[in-house]
């Protein structure tokens, strides 16, 4: 199974989201599982966002050697699941790649209904802000990924 990871630029929450998986699976000992991450902008193999890597090193994840890569019709086609961000971002994808449509999934839907239903759909881009931001980033990526696992 291919999963990939999808914000805007690649460099915050789609490479969390890529990070925290890969160790999941890592530490589950799962093998047919291949994780990676892209971003709507083309970055141009921009490095990871300092803070999101501080937040990574926190928790004991691997935070190296990560280059944005710019969403492309071969990523799309490789991929089994395409995770989004933001309701947007699957939007985006959806209009540009209708014959992915079945592909697609908001990263907050793996959440339980009940607590799905009272937050809100996006996880929020905390780029430029507080570590407190990102730290709330990442809490949010977790908890969803502990879900995701689940239906792996």
């Amino acid at each position: 199974m291919i999963i990939v990871f999808v914000c805007n630029a690649n460099i915050v929450r789609s490479f969390m989201a890529e990070r925290v998986l890969k160790q999941l699976v890592k530490s589950r000992g799962i093998h047919d599982v291949e994780v990676s991450s892209a971003g709507l902008l083309d970055m141009q193999g921009a490095s990871a966002d300092k803070t999101a890597r501080q937040v990574l090193q926190e928790r004991g994840i691997d935070d190296e050697d990560h280059q944005s890569r710019l969403l492309t019709k071969a990523i799309i086609e490789a991929a089994d699941l395409i995770v989004t961000m933001e309701k947007r971002q699957l939007q985006t994808i959806g209009d540009q790649y209708p014959h992915a449509v079945n592909k697609l999934r908001l990263l907050k839907s793996y959440l339980p209904d009940p607590v799905y239903g009272e937050t809100e759909e996006d996880i929020k881009d905390p780029y430029g802000r507080s570590p407190f931001h990102y730290r709330l980033c990442y809490a949010e990526i977790s908890l969803a990924m502990e879900e995701l696992i689940k239906c792996i």
